[in-house]
């Protein structure tokens, strides 16, 4: 991995709704991701886990939680580097929207708009999730979409609104 002397803090999203074994609950599951995040640069911040219904078809309930997190690697090397840390806590790709061991996406970075072939920063439906911005809201209000320029606060109030249909 290419490290780099400018720093990033990233606003990572974690998910699980699938169990590893009997000991290895989703909220374990996303307490080990945490800790090897955290080999990847300091976690800054953890929001407390959620319980939320899933999207799709899966019929499991899901853990949600955010990290603040920074590090040197640019976006393509987190990315690698958080799909390494899916894969040793057991993530295999099936099928979209079905249940998933882990899931970590990158939603924002303090260099504001990433965009490649694999990734893109702030992730797309970011602004549409409670299960995004709800953990989001604990560890990072003030931080703006640089897409919308506003604050994680606003976007959370906003979206509770429109689905409370005020």
């Amino acid at each position: 991995m290419v490290k780099t002397s400018t720093r990033h803090v990233y606003a990572l999203a974690l998910g699980s709704n699938r169990p590893l074994s009997a000991r290895m609950t989703p909220a374990c599951l996303l307490s080990g991701a945490v800790r090897l995040i955290a080999e990847l640069g300091p976690v800054l911040s953890v929001a407390p886990v959620m319980q939320t219904r899933p999207i799709g078809p899966s019929r499991r309930i899901f853990v949600n939680g955010a990290v603040l997190m920074e590090s040197s690697l640019p976006p393509e090397e987190m990315l690698s580097g958080l799909q390494a840390i899916e894969r040793a806590l057991g993530r295999q790709r099936f099928r979209r929207w079905g249940p998933r061991r882990l899931d970590i996406d990158i939603i924002l970075w303090s260099g504001g708009r990433w965009n490649s072939r694999s990734l893109r920063i702030p992730h797309p439906a970011f602004c549409e999730r409670d299960f995004v911005l709800t953990p989001l809201l604990a560890i990072a209000p003030g931080w703006r979409d640089p897409v919308s320029r506003l604050s994680i606060r606003h976007l959370h109030f906003r979206l509770r609104k429109a689905v409370s249909g005020g």
